[in-house]
């Protein structure tokens, strides 16, 4: 175990707690389970999200004891976990994003897009993207997706990753330059959660 545990809020707190009474975990878990299953099914669909954000907190359970309570929050190592499992699952993702590249259709990003008249836009843009995430390497695509997905700082991210957090940089370039050339004369502004991954940074 290390560090020591931070205040009775923090993420920290409870998994130094629930290394005593292993029930307490079940707080992280509230915490943080719906933004590691919308990152998941974001990433591997519906199906799968399921199974692989149970996975993500039962090996987080496993693994508490090495958790470092100088860390606050706990999201970045869960999206970590949860990366580690996806990249298990690599074709499957592949297979999704190249479907979506071909029909433009993205269930997840289509329950969020409000207005008619940008779904179209945005659903030719989400072809081109997803084309463009099935061509990355699965090292940029993590990076990428952390920060544009799950919102993750660069700092978070190298944690999530257990990767300097200049490669965190460099993958993140590289994988911005090869989706703005996707996108061609699309306007990154109508591809909602696509804006900050296409952006400068």
């Amino acid at each position: 175990m290390n560090g020591s545990p931070g205040r009775p809020d923090d993420d920290a707190r409870v998994i130094a707690d629930s290394l005593v009474q292993p029930e307490l975990f079940g707080e992280l878990y509230h915490r943080h389970v719906a933004a590691i299953h919308r990152y998941v099914a974001r990433r591997l669909g519906e199906d799968a999200a399921e199974d692989i954000t149970a996975d993500t907190f039962l090996s987080a359970f496993r693994a508490r004891s090495r958790y470092d309570l100088t860390r606050p929050n706990a999201q970045p190592w869960l999206y970590g976990i949860a990366a580690n499992l996806i990249g298990k699952q690599r074709r499957a993702e592949v297979r999704a994003l190249r479907a979506m590249a071909r029909t433009g259709h993205d269930p997840v990003a289509d329950a969020w897009t409000e207005r008619s008249d940008n779904r179209v836009t945005a659903q030719a843009a989400q072809s081109s993207l997803a084309g463009a995430l099935a061509e990355l390497s699965a090292g940029d695509r993590h990076v990428l997706l952390l920060v544009a997905w799950a919102d993750l700082n660069y700092q978070e991210v190298a944690e999530a990753l257990s990767i300097p957090v200049g490669t965190v940089r460099s993958r993140l370039n590289r994988a911005r330059r090869k989706v703005r050339l996707a996108l061609g004369g699309v306007d990154p502004r109508l591809v909602h959660d696509f804006a900050e991954m296409v952006g400068s940074g």
